[in-house]
């Protein structure tokens, strides 16, 4: 590299010595005379001294006067060690006009003559008008060096002009430049480059990683495979919902794989440029051909992998149907493709073309779906690894309480205790600043300092002590945790609770929800004898479960075992409303019976615990926080058994701590 260095620098000064070679030849005149510029006032002072041997106007933009020469003498033998003769000094007067300056050089010769003759003979006259005699000439001159220099420079700047115009060019256009725009620049792994994620950093996704290592196997040791027949896979398509872990998977198989991994995102094959994203697609696949055995990784396919012929405007697709079209040709053409496998990810598998589905492009489908209470586990103690915890976090407690989180989702949570607990100045991580991060997480911010009236806040207490009291003594209601009346994010008030992970819901389970949610509403009703609309969303959850329950589940015995669910919206496009306007009533009429069947559940409960659901309520205005362990001490003990019971039993203790120590 220093050797590089050097003759780089060493060819930037043959430029710098051409450059000076160039302004030598342009400034050197090898005339030894000097030239001052003067003023019209200097030259009339030296007309008037007759001490101008000859003018010459040059190029008619200048005159240069000449001074008489002054005698010298100089002996002989003194001419070999006498100094050199002193250069002549010349004027320079400029001008604007030759006709104008000749006019006023001969009006002022004229009028030094006329002062000059006045009372003299008429022969010392003459002498005087010979003596005011100055030759005058005319001179074109040419710069030759100049010229040539002048049309030097303008070519350089062109050149320079040129080439940084085609730098930015290089550094700007896509596919690293305007003349490689066809060319794919995958991030590559391979050799001594390492990526530092390994299967180990991947929890869950247990039946996923077996998949993936066997892909792995397949480019290690392909014979163990092929020597039955068998053919290996060529593609690998993750599917699932964001934040599930696809392209961590991804790198980890990068981390684990000792073969090239080549990596593009869905969106760089597809520019302003035409052609070029099959350029691209061509480019990748080649590279890729190059290094066999290899992985391809595309993250988020969907970006050029939709459904051909979507929509009615065909220009704005041709680019991506084209790059498309070569994925699908370069995947399973006439080329075979040896050593070579392309996973892919996506969370929109719905919106994806059939032919990049079927068997021969992606063999494998690998279902990347949200993580389970044990997955939820593994998760957390994945990343609770950089944190410095206290002795009463919980893992097990903390996968309860994240029911439907995401991977990313549990990142999160680990990452803000950790901020909120830096924020209260602890030195470790405790399991209040777990349940502040999950509840900020799902409810918002808290919002103490919004303005709330005693009215309104009497209400809102009201309200969650009804959501509490019914999903109390019902069944198949979710369990509760806590209930707090603190406004967090659009929510005045919340109720919180660990949702039992069901597959499947039966009609019982689905309208014992329905009651727990319409609690508030009901709580409302019998307290104060009107209704706010701080139910809304309880009513807009209520009112799709009703639909849900009628049109998909087949819950209703009016409509039937009818289903109008529409799983795949491109093979029926017309599928939106298959049933008539007599069946909609129908459909109507069940929903507002099914809605009603669970609000008379939740009257007859909050009727029937009207002043315990009201002592909770004055529990909550004054603490304006309250757990299980309150709701319990009031309702009395749950009728129905719940196995996780004992995962609350430290909750409001850890809460009040926390609190004390905040203070």
């Amino acid at each position: 590299m220093a050797q590089k260095t050097k003759s780089n620098k060493s060819f930037y000064w043959v430029y710098i010595i051409i450059i000076a070679i160039f302004a030598i030849l342009f400034f050197y005149t090898p005339d030894k005379t000097q030239t001052e510029e003067i003023s019209w006032f200097k030259l009339e002072e030296l007309i008037k001294e007759k001490n101008i041997e000859k003018i010459e106007v040059v190029n008619n933009e200048y005159a240069i006067v000449y001074p008489k020469k002054k005698t010298e003498t100089k002996s002989k033998k003194d001419n070999i060690f006498s100094s050199p003769v002193e250069p002549q000094i010349m004027y320079k007067y400029p001008f604007i006009s030759a006709e104008n300056f000749e006019k006023q050089l001969y009006e002022t010769i004229y009028t030094a003559i006329k002062n000059d003759t006045i009372g003299k003979e008429p022969a010392e006259q003459k002498k005087v008008i010979e003596s005011y005699q100055i030759p005058i000439t005319a001179k074109k001159v040419k710069n030759y060096w100049g010229d040539i220099f002048g049309w030097i420079i303008t070519f350089a700047l062109i050149i320079l002009l040129w080439f940084f115009i085609a730098r930015s060019l290089t550094k700007s256009a896509p596919g690293g430049g305007v003349f490689n725009v066809g060319k794919s620049k995958p991030k590559v792994v391979e050799g001594d480059k390492k990526i530092d994620v390994s299967f180990k950093d991947v929890a869950g996704l247990e039946e996923a990683k077996i998949e993936v290592q066997e892909i792995i196997e397949f480019l290690k040791n392909p014979t163990k495979y092929t020597r039955l027949g068998g053919k290996i896979p060529k593609g690998v398509l993750l599917i699932g919902p964001p934040g599930t872990g696809k392209t961590l998977l991804a790198k980890a198989v990068a981390g684990e794989a000792g073969v090239p991994f080549l990596s593009m995102s869905g969106s760089e094959f597809v520019e302003m440029f035409v052609g070029v994203g099959a350029a691209r697609v061509r480019d990748l696949f080649e590279q890729a051909k190059a290094k066999a055995p290899c992985i391809i990784f595309i993250d988020e396919i969907d970006a050029i992998g939709r459904a051909r012929g979507r929509t009615l405007i065909t220009s704005a697709n041709d680019e991506r149907e084209s790059t498309l079209n070569q994925l699908l040709a370069e995947m399973d053409g006439f080329s075979p493709n040896v050593g070579l496998i392309v996973m892919a990810a996506t969370n929109r598998a719905d919106v994806l073309d059939k032919a990049l589905l079927r068997a021969g492009r992606f063999d494998r489908l690998i279902y990347v779906d949200l993580p389970e209470l044990k997955e939820r586990e593994e998760i957390f103690k994945v990343h609770l690894r950089p944190l410095k915890l206290a002795d009463d976090v919980d893992v097990k407690l903390l996968a309860r309480q994240t029911p439907g989180f995401s991977g990313a989702d549990i990142a999160n949570v680990c990452n803000e205790a950790a901020l909120i607990a830096a924020r209260k100045n602890k030195n470790a991580v405790d399991m209040s600043d777990f349940n502040d991060a999950i509840d900020r997480i799902i409810g918002g911010l808290e919002k103490r300092s919004k303005i709330i009236t005693p009215e309104e806040k009497k209400i809102i207490a009201y309200h969650e002590s009804g959501h509490a009291t019914v999903s109390w003594f019902l069944q198949y209601a979710h369990p509760l945790v806590k209930v707090s009346i603190v406004p967090r994010g659009k929510a005045l008030g919340a109720a919180w609770y660990l949702p039992t992970e069901r597959n499947i819901i039966t009609k019982e389970q689905l309208l014992h929800q329905m009651a727990s949610a319409l609690g508030g509403r009901v709580s409302e009703q019998v307290f104060f004898g009107d209704v706010s609309s701080g139910a809304m969303n309880d009513l807009e959850i209520v009112t799709k479960q009703a639909y849900a329950a009628v049109t998909y589940y087949g819950f209703s015995d009016e409509i039937g075992t009818l289903s109008f669910y529409n799983s795949n919206p491109d093979e029926f496009f017309g599928y939106q409303k298959p049933y008539s306007e007599k069946t909609a009533e129908k459909i109507d009429k069940e929903a507002k019976k099914l809605i009603e069947d669970a609000y008379n559940i939740a009257y007859n409960i909050i009727n029937e615990h009207k002043d315990q659901l009201s002592q909770i309520a004055q529990q909550l205005l004054k603490k304006e926080v309250i757990f299980r362990e309150d709701v319990e001490a009031v309702l009395g003990a749950r009728p129905w058994p719940d196995p996780d019971a004992e995962l609350f039993s430290d909750q409001e203790t850890n809460y009040n701590e926390a609190n004390t120590n905040e203070n």
